[in-house]
């Protein structure tokens, strides 16, 4: 909320929540604790790890869809998007765009490959792939390690926007979020966590359309806001530079969203809900309605930035560059705020969107993680066990998972910049190597365990060592963000300096009527003209900025391709390795764990095309070794016909073994 003083300038009055916005707020928390108790007594009857972890694979591919998108729409979305296009431009799109690509692939990669094995952990298929319990255990090190970052980031999200909007403390809203999400997602499992997120995906939406609409009304238009943000360089989508080290670029933003879109498919959230749908048709169909809506939705919320931008520059007073809020991912609560001053209950359901997103995200982790932890870990070191004990194992690793997200969001509260960037840098580091080893098993036939070992940690190493290098290396320059909105209408806040100059000189700094505001450089304090013209005379020059050389000149890439680096160091290395180690032979790797380059991603083209190109690839399996992995499946199945009818007229006393021999045979 503002106010205008006797000068006509606005002063900035403290913003305050209302009974009737904690009703808003309170009412959406306990209908999420209400769906996961519903569940818990409901599910009472089918107490067991398979209905607990996948829902019984039974699950209507709707739900599930709307949960996977509430699950990729969290705070990063409701906040780090709009920071990102309020910051640094609308380009940001091209990301989204990517990430649909991506999700569009997966219809005719990550389903027909994983949903028939009716796997419960992402990373069996590694072990069935590779032969190998170690390969197994690596990807769910590194799925476990990047889903507990996202889940501390996605935490931190709505704190910091509480504390700008009501001044709440940011360690107390991460508790709040943390146990809500533990109690119901512990007490009423997957089915818990899918409805739930069904319910807040709506809350979210009527969030973010509610900013939208208020604050292209106090705008003006639709147009107006259009031509405000043209005007202030917020439409910047077409930059082609193919600079590596520019931040953001068409090329860095499509090509590395699209990359790193198969590794938020690839993990163990992803792959749960496409378990639990019945068939594959239902995956498939589930994956095709996400990805529109997640364009729709996503790029909605970028928007939102644009809108807030042309906001405050027709208001006159950029909150970023006066200091009324110091952090760019507050943003739009600051906005909500604002035009929603007059409008009591408005604020309460933006907070509870946000925190609706944050808490679909984080369910979805925390019964993931723990469905991990209990079928990579656990099982396999205690064996069969009851249902009942195995379920209580499972709560209790989902509230161990609650306390690590916990403490991992403790952790970001320490580092600035958006959400967008905080997230995908070291998210990336993990994700990007796991994403090589899954695309190293099934598009690499004659890869081998060793190789996907070595490929995955030496990639990942590479991945961190990168991304610690372009934080905490004081040789790289941070990104520029583009000139902030208006200014004319800002008071400037008083800082020490200001007032000792006002003390010696009588004059007041702080009054922008008669001492008009200037900026030095984006994020400087503000300064009056006067006292602008008196330090440029007293202070030194700034010393010239640093440039990047030696090892520096790596850090300087571009976060958006750390998962690509990931991807393709994998699958180079561990490709190397393997030949070195001696590769698979054509044949040995059983097809079901396969996937076709050319049928994935050339499927546009006829038949006889892609045949013909796959034979030059490392797909091709030639006649030799075909029947290694059950030859033509016509074939097999006259097979299969012929020995049963010889079966069928010995004496049943005399069929049993050669019924089991058949049985081993074709798997039935």
């Amino acid at each position: 909320m503002s106010a205008t003083n006797a000068t006509g300038t606005s002063s900035v009055a403290p913003h305050q929540f209302y009974v009737v916005d904690y009703v808003v707020f309170g009412i959406t928390i306990f209908i999420s604790l209400g769906i996961g108790v519903f569940h818990a007594i409901a599910g009472r009857q089918r107490n067991n790890t398979d209905e607990y972890i996948v829902g019984g694979r039974s699950m209507g591919f709707l739900p599930i869809a709307i949960s996977l998108i509430a699950s990729f729409e969290s705070s990063i979305m409701m906040l780090g998007l709009p920071a990102e296009a309020y910051v640094f431009g609308f380009q940001y799109v091209w990301w989204i765009a990517g990430m649909c690509v991506s999700q569009l692939l997966a219809v005719n990669i990550i389903v027909p490959l994983l949903h028939p094995l009716k796997i419960t952990s992402a990373y069996e298929y590694l072990e069935l792939r590779f032969q190998s319990r170690a390969v197994r255990l690596v990807g769910t090190t590194m799925g476990t390690v990047s889903y507990a970052w996202y889940m501390g980031v996605v935490l931190f999200g709505p704190a910091v926007a509480l504390q700008a909007v009501a001044g709440y403390p940011v360690w107390n809203s991460i508790l709040v979020i943390c146990v809500v999400a533990v109690i119901y997602t512990a007490i009423g499992g997957i089915r818990a966590v899918i409805w739930t997120d069904v319910f807040q995906g709506l809350v979210m939406l009527a969030g973010i359309f509610a900013i939208l609409i208020q604050g292209t009304v106090e705008v003006g238009s639709p147009k107006k806001v259009w031509d405000v943000a043209n005007a202030g360089g917020r439409l910047n989508f077409f930059n082609f530079d193919p600079d590596p080290r520019v931040r953001h670029t068409f090329w860095n933003l499509f090509v590395g969203s699209m990359v790193r879109g198969f590794g938020m498919l690839f993990n163990q959230s992803s792959v749960q809900r496409i378990s639990s749908t019945r068939t594959v048709s239902e995956a498939k169909k589930m994956m095709m309605f996400t990805c529109p809506v997640f364009f729709i939705t996503a790029t909605i919320a970028t928007y939102e930035g644009i809108v807030s931008y042309a906001y405050y520059d027709t208001k006159g007073c950029d909150p970023l560059a006066s200091r009324q809020i110091t952090n760019p991912n507050q943003i739009v609560p600051y906005t909500v705020m604002d035009i929603f001053s007059n409008l009591r209950g408005m604020p309460g359901l933006f907070l509870a969107s946000l925190f609706s997103a944050s808490l679909s995200t984080l369910s979805s982790g925390l019964a993931s993680c723990a469905a991990l932890v209990w079928t990579d870990v656990v099982h396999p070191m205690v064996g069969e066990i009851s249902e009942n004990k195995s379920t209580v194992i499972l709560k209790v690793l989902v509230v161990i998972f609650g306390c690590i997200a916990c403490g991992v969001s403790f952790m970001v509260a320490e580092i600035g910049g958006t959400l967008t960037q905080i997230g995908g840098t070291l998210i990336s580091a993990f994700s990007g190597p796991l994403t090589g080893i899954f695309f190293l098993g099934c598009f690499v036939p004659r890869s081998n365990a060793k190789g996907a070992i070595v490929g995955g940690l030496v990639a990942m190493a590479v991945c961190i060592w990168i991304g610690l290098g372009q934080n905490f290396s004081p040789n790289i320059p941070k990104p520029t963000p583009l000139p902030f909105a208006s200014m004319e209408n800002c008071a400037a806040p008083a800082s020490p300096l200001q007032e000792a100059f006002s003390t010696v000189f009588g004059v007041n700094l702080t009054d922008s009527a008669t001492t008009p505001v200037v900026r030095k450089e984006p994020g400087e304090p503000l300064l009056t003209t006067a006292a602008a013209m008196y330090l440029n005379t007293t202070q030194a020059p700034p010393a010239p900025p640093r440039v990047p050389s030696g090892i520096d000149v790596i850090y300087t890439l571009s976060y958006q391709y750390i998962s690509a680096v990931g991807v393709f160091g994998t699958m180079i290395v561990g490709t190397i390795v393997s030949l070195i180690t001696g590769m698979n032979e054509p044949g040995d790797v059983d097809p079901k764990y396969l996937t076709s380059v050319t049928e994935s991603f050339l499927f546009f083209l006829p038949a006889s095309v892609r045949r013909w190109i796959s034979s030059f690839g490392p797909q091709f399996m030639d006649d030799t070794h075909r029947s290694k992995d059950g030859g033509d499946p016509g074939q097999k199945e006259l097979e299969l016909v012929s020995r049963v009818e010889v079966i069928a007229e010995k004496p049943m006393n005399e069929m049993n073994g050669d019924y089991y021999k058949i049985s081993e045979s074709y798997k039935f």
